[in-house]
């Protein structure tokens, strides 16, 4: 068999496993972003094969729309707090589980990975009952510390109410993030904390200069992903919990207003509008992201 025929093979090989991501890719991904490029410079209700051309007028609408402002906002905002939140409190319990060996630490990991298994549909009807202001689990505990019954409206308040979009989402997302976290702590070499040991360094400064740099790859890929997850996978949490950014658009976020503006306004081509913004937005983020974490791992080494 001649040199030329082994890499025909093997290209036809690799092609036969990437072949079919790539169709998909393209059937599922591709070519739903076009569609809605297309879309966003038509006024179209989605009810009728009628519309309109109407150029960029649908991007200038929206650029003028102080609810987009406030959803982008609300989208950073929930951005901001799941990265703080989830990673810190996702290293903490994998560095508890694995450098000081809990007893009893795969129960401890399976009981943190639940809410992964739990459908976002059930998580908002939970927490919704947590927050409930008559029956709620929350205002019942607090009533322990008091002489009163608590009576708050934890989802009523215009000014809160995006605070309190923050817990749940945090909480199901703690448990996938801490197994990452843990995969890469076991994989860090124990001579390295022996020689820690002997040197006298303790257990901060172990986590500082070995745990911390040696799992920076790792932290870099969840932030990431937290930030693409959340930027296009706020709306159903939103429309659980808020009605779909109630009260007031105190909650909204793009994937809820495209909903709104697509689904209940019949405003098919604003929508669309919209999810080219989330588009937008999610790939600069990234991008910016990915930028500001290179010259922090340089920093670092």
């Amino acid at each position: 068999m001649t040199t030329s025929s082994k890499r025909w093979k093997r290209s036809l090989f690799i092609a036969s496993f990437i072949l079919p991501t790539f169709v998909f890719f393209c059937l599922f991904t591709v070519y739903p972003v076009v569609q809605a490029l297309q879309k966003s410079l038509y006024d179209w209700s989605g009810m009728s094969e009628n519309s309109t051309f109407i150029g960029l007028d649908n991007f200038k609408d929206m650029l003028k729309d102080p609810i987009v402002w406030r959803a982008v906002g609300n989208d950073y905002f929930l951005v901001a707090g799941k990265v703080i939140g989830i990673m810190c409190l996702a290293t903490f319990f994998a560095v508890a589980l694995t450098r000081f060996k809990q007893r009893g630490s795969g129960f401890f990991r399976a009981i943190f990975f639940i809410p992964n298994v739990i459908s976002v549909v059930v998580i908002g009807v939970l927490w919704n009952f947590i927050y409930n202001p008559q029956i709620g689990f929350l205002n019942a505990f607090l009533s322990l510390f008091t002489d009163e019954k608590v009576d708050i409206t934890w989802l009523g308040f215009p000014k809160h109410t995006i605070w309190m979009l923050l817990p749940p989402t945090i909480w199901a997302g703690i448990g996938f993030y801490m197994i990452l976290m843990i995969a890469a702590i076991v994989n860090i070499p124990a001579s390295y904390y022996e020689a820690a040991n002997i040197d006298g360094a303790g257990q901060w400064s172990q986590f500082r200069h070995i745990t911390l740099p040696l799992i920076w790859e790792q932290i870099k890929v969840s932030i990431i992903n937290i930030v693409i997850t959340t930027l296009n996978g706020s709306f159903v949490i939103v429309q659980l919990m808020t009605n779909g950014g109630q009260p007031d658009n105190t909650t909204q976020v793009m994937g809820s207003y495209l909903y709104r503006m697509a689904f209940q306004q019949y405003h098919f081509g604003y929508g669309a509008a919209i999810g080219v913004l989330i588009l937008i937005v999610s790939l600069v983020t990234t991008l910016l992201l990915q930028r500001i974490m290179r010259q922090e791992t340089v920093e670092m080494q």
